[in-house]
């Protein structure tokens, strides 16, 4: 049975979070009031319906969204996720956060998002082709390398990506890599871009313990969510020697005080196995798990999962987040008032987007970077971020979230004054 059109709670409470972070910082930066009205309305708004020939014979009908928020700073970007939680309002909250996370890496994007609204869990490869076809088909007119290039999110991967380039392909009648990122290397995908925004998080992490004055020997790391992000920034934490104390998925989690074996965990999820099941610690809920105290907190699931009700709770003394959204407007200051170092989404997350935009100039001009070069320039950028948003919460004395917000939303905001109103 196809999911419902309407938006759900969580896109709902997604969208009023990311326009009251809009509210806040435009009053922080004075912004001009009617800059600050066209920013809180997306460019372009695209519902579709998906119809998909499922394996025993019969018709389902999905709903499919691509929304673009800005696109004046370049072509939109973002990921295409399938899950029974998508719906507009989610996907216009998330294409509002690309667009400042593209900003404030300095990168020559605006933001978009997309998704379709399925259970990808319970669907054959079969099913999952024929929908990515048919949903790529359906928002054929919206994308492509100068209009908005999709990239892998939730429940997404490389090889959807290649689907969505094929089908694109074949209907332009030649060869397009460059309409979307995250594709295997073999057809124009980039080295390091699955690591990305993992690696990129760590990074952060890295020049957090730096400014901190704290050797990661000494740190411990609670991660929530074992996915792309989660995973590849445990494996990045404990090659660095910080002591992975506890990791979850969807399902649950495992917690031992002495440290997780992290590399024999991603083998044990490999084999499609939950992570509540592996053997090396006792089992803790998605909501009990942010509580552990620890050094290194990374929320690397949803959005929403640290609110007024628990940080009160939260132990940490670096958040850095991996996931879109993760921490609200009131649990941030009630962690910023307890002292929590932030790093927040929008610079967290954005290593992915920025290996995207390496993938897209490689993709442009046919010649390809090693995966030495990839890591240098990805770090160069990512410090070069955090440095900035380091000196701006410092000179004008607001949490990191916010002077994040605030250079993402004022280069925008510029370039749209620069560029004028027309007609």
């Amino acid at each position: 049975m196809p999911f419902p059109q309407q938006g759900n709670t969580e896109g709902q409470a997604a969208l009023k979070e990311a326009l009251a972070q809009l509210d806040h910082a435009a009053e922080r930066l004075s912004l001009d009031p009617n800059l600050a009205e066209r920013l809180r309305h997306a460019k372009r708004s695209l519902i579709v319906n998906v119809p998909v020939r499922m394996d025993d014979g019969h018709v389902t009908s999905f709903t499919g969204y691509r929304v673009q928020h800005n696109v004046t700073l370049g072509p939109g970007k973002g990921g295409i996720r399938y899950s029974p939680s998508v719906n507009l309002e989610e996907v216009t909250a998330l294409s509002m956060w690309m667009t400042w996370k593209c900003a404030l890496m300095n990168i020559p994007f605006g933001g978009a998002k997309g998704g379709v609204c399925c259970d990808a869990t319970k669907m054959s490869r079969g099913e999952l082709q024929r929908m990515t076809r048919r949903f790529t088909f359906e928002i054929f007119n919206f994308i492509g390398p100068d209009k908005d290039i999709p990239a892998p999110d939730m429940y997404t991967n490389e090889q959807t990506m290649a689907w969505i380039m094929d089908t694109y392909s074949t209907q332009v009648g030649h060869s397009v890599p460059g309409v979307v990122t995250g594709k295997p290397v073999v057809i124009g995908g980039s080295v390091g871009r699955r690591e990305a925004t993992g690696g990129g998080l760590v990074n952060l992490v890295g020049a957090a313990l730096d400014h901190l004055g704290l050797k990661a020997e000494k740190m411990t790391a609670v991660v929530q969510g074992f996915g792309n992000v989660g995973s590849v920034a445990a494996q990045e934490l404990s090659k660095r020697g910080v002591r992975v104390i506890a990791v979850s998925d969807v399902d649950g989690g495992i917690f031992n005080q002495a440290g997780l074996d992290v590399e024999a965990l991603v083998h044990h999820v490999d084999w499609k196995q939950p992570v509540g099941a592996f053997s090396g610690g006792v089992p803790v809920t998605n909501a009990e798990i942010l509580e552990i105290p620890c050094d290194i907190l990374v929320p690397a699931a949803t959005a929403g999962q640290i609110t007024a009700e628990n940080a009160p709770r939260i132990r940490c003394r670096i958040l850095a987040e991996g996931a879109n959204g993760p921490t609200t407007l009131d649990a941030d200051r009630i962690l910023e008032d307890a002292g929590v170092f932030i790093i927040p989404d929008i610079l967290g997350n954005a290593g992915g987007v920025t290996v995207s935009y390496f993938e897209w100039v490689q993709d442009s001009q046919n010649y390809f970077w090693d995966l030495p070069e990839i890591q240098l320039r990805l770090e160069k950028i990512m410090r070069r971020a955090f440095n900035e948003v380091m000196a701006l919460s410092a000179e004008r004395k607001v949490g990191h979230r916010m002077a994040a917000l605030m250079i993402g939303i004022s280069r925008v905001a510029e370039a749209m004054r620069l560029r004028g109103l027309y007609p």
